[in-house]
């Protein structure tokens, strides 16, 4: 099919590389003349495993192009909208400049039975709205919302192999063009959700509160390990034999972070309450503050293992990223830890195979190494904080020889305790005796 995707971010860039991958003649459209130019090349903007493959392969194939100019769409069958949805300034709301900016821009240039696929995360009823000015201003066309559950580091995989399709429709002839587009995974077996557009926009947004809830759950069951001495990784493994519970987002520590999960559940949160439901939804304020409470746990961990004052003290700083496999460092934990060691007086060095200079836009007055090696050197602290695979595999002999003093603290619990302490390490972890 011919498919445009309005916004080349990180959801527009890999689901336009990824319509191209599945055969679709794709045209992505941005105002960012940079984003282009650089997409164009075939070099992504930022780091996702397996993204510059297939895009090279589009874009050398000739079925993907990228341009500024939005009339470039308008032989397009389907237009997805992927723009970002940040959180207000100095509000929790979504803020929807650009989806309507996009949405606005787009109507002229529809062809007559065109079809506009939000992707965006947008507060429930905006998708109704849409439709009711699509309906006014451009009649030959029609809306579907689509929502997207790509995992930061396995974009490419979740596009081309979705656990589940959600389609929010009007129509059956908007389903059925749908799925025209996803044919692959519907014939793969993917299972496939059609409903109402209320429903679509909630399916994204409650999907996040609940893995969201369910990380500060164990959160908070590690608080109160620290406190009575229980051992909280061994609470997960038992509570998470429970097929209704399950294993899978039951690793305390320092929290989760990044552009989609905190920003969603506060504008969850003041949806809900802008519907006079507000109270439904109450219990996500408490998820977000023992979310961010785990930043200062750490850090708390460790002042007390530096004996009571981080000042003038060398401490390496294990990741900045707020996950391992991106380059993403919004809302990121391990960089908030980082800042905040740094302002009780630390000489903090961090460290990231992706997110130096991501980080360093942000925080200049950090000092970086893209050498694990260099960031250990005569370390009083090491404190690690996104769970990069090199870091989980480091050995605990080896590395005592590079510290000053053999102090870890594990802001992820992936490492193994009873190894580190017997190489002679003061360990910490999150809610582990």
């Amino acid at each position: 099919m011919r498919i445009s995707v309005i916004g080349c971010g990180y959801l527009g860039a890999v689901h336009a590389s990824a319509m191209a991958e599945l055969g679709h003649d794709v045209v992505g459209i941005d105002v960012d003349a940079r984003k282009i130019e650089q997409l164009a090349a075939a070099r992504p903007p930022f780091f996702e495993p397996g993204l510059p493959e297939i895009l090279s392969t589009a874009t050398e194939s000739g079925r993907l192009r990228f341009s500024t100019d939005i009339a470039d769409a308008a032989d397009a069958e389907v237009h997805f909208i992927a723009v970002g949805t940040p959180q207000t300034p100095g509000g929790h709301s979504a803020d929807l400049t650009y989806v309507n900016a996009a949405f606005e821009a787009l109507l002229p240039h529809l062809a007559d039975g065109a079809l506009v696929v939000g992707k965006s995360t947008v507060p429930v009823g905006t998708a109704a709205r849409l439709a009711a000015r699509l309906a006014e201003a451009a009649p030959q066309a029609s809306l579907a919302w689509n929502p997207e559950f790509l995992r930061e580091g396995f974009a490419v995989k979740d596009t081309l192999e979705p656990d589940r399709l959600v389609y929010g429709v009007a129509s059956d002839d908007a389903a059925a063009i749908l799925d025209q587009v996803y044919r692959a995974a519907i014939e793969a077996g993917t299972p496939k959700v059609v409903t109402d557009y209320a429903t679509a926009e909630l399916v994204k947004v409650s999907a996040n509160a609940f893995l969201a809830t369910k990380i500060s759950f164990i959160n908070a069951m590690s608080e109160i390990a620290d406190a009575s001495g229980a051992d909280v990784t061994a609470l997960a493994d038992a509570i998470g034999h429970d097929a209704r519970i399950g294993r899978r987002f039951l690793n305390a520590g320092v929290g989760f972070g990044g552009g989609c999960l905190p920003k969603d559940i506060r504008a969850f949160t003041a949806r809900a309450e802008e519907l006079g439901v507000g109270e439904s939804v109450a219990f996500l304020k408490e998820v977000d503050q023992i979310n961010l409470r785990q930043r200062q746990r750490v850090i708390d961990h460790a002042v007390q293992t530096l004996g009571g004052s981080a000042y003038r003290q060398r401490v390496a700083v294990l990741g900045v990223t707020f996950k391992p496999d991106s380059d993403d460092v919004r809302d990121s934990p391990a960089l908030d830890v980082a800042v905040q060691l740094k302002g009780l007086g630390a000489d903090v060095i961090a460290t990231d195979p992706e997110g130096i200079e991501n980080a360093r836009a942000r925080h200049p007055q950090l000092d970086y190494t893209s050498s694990t090696d260099e960031a250990l050197h005569g370390a009083d602290l090491v404190v690690l904080v996104t769970e990069w695979r090199e870091y989980r595999a480091l050995d605990p002999v080896a590395t005592a020889a590079r510290v000053a003093n053999p102090r870890i603290i594990d802001g992820r619990n992936v490492l193994d305790p009873a190894a580190w302490r017997a190489a002679g390490w003061e360990y910490r972890g999150l809610g582990r005796p």
